[in-house]
């Protein structure tokens, strides 16, 4: 269950993020909502999962699917850059993430 609430977590960082864009600095209402719910959430989710997994493990989860999670988002939805080294880049945080999963106890 840990594992579930951590990766709704990772994914509720991705929202938060990307609304956190849209927000303008905070100076738009509705994507501001957005934010700062899917912050709490997404730290509330995080909190639990921290419960049963290591800090490094589940910290390192959360911050990793929310750094490639916005850098998906990025690319499809804002129309940044997907150049070969920002994706393997990308790709080098998905296989950290992996090995964090198989080395985890939990």
């Amino acid at each position: 269950m840990a594992w579930i609430a951590l990766l709704a977590a990772g994914a509720l960082e991705v929202g938060w993020a990307f609304y956190m864009k849209q927000s303008n600095g905070f100076t738009r209402l509705g994507p501001s909502v957005i934010t700062v719910v899917t912050m709490i959430a997404s730290f509330l989710l995080l909190a639990y999962a921290m419960r049963t997994l290591p800090l490094g493990t589940a910290y390192t989860v959360w911050t990793g699917i929310g750094a490639v999670g916005a850098f998906g988002l990025g690319i499809v939805l804002l129309g940044e850059p997907a150049d070969a080294l920002r994706v393997a880049a990308g790709l080098l945080i998905v296989c950290g993430l992996v090995l964090m999963k198989l080395s985890s106890p939990a």
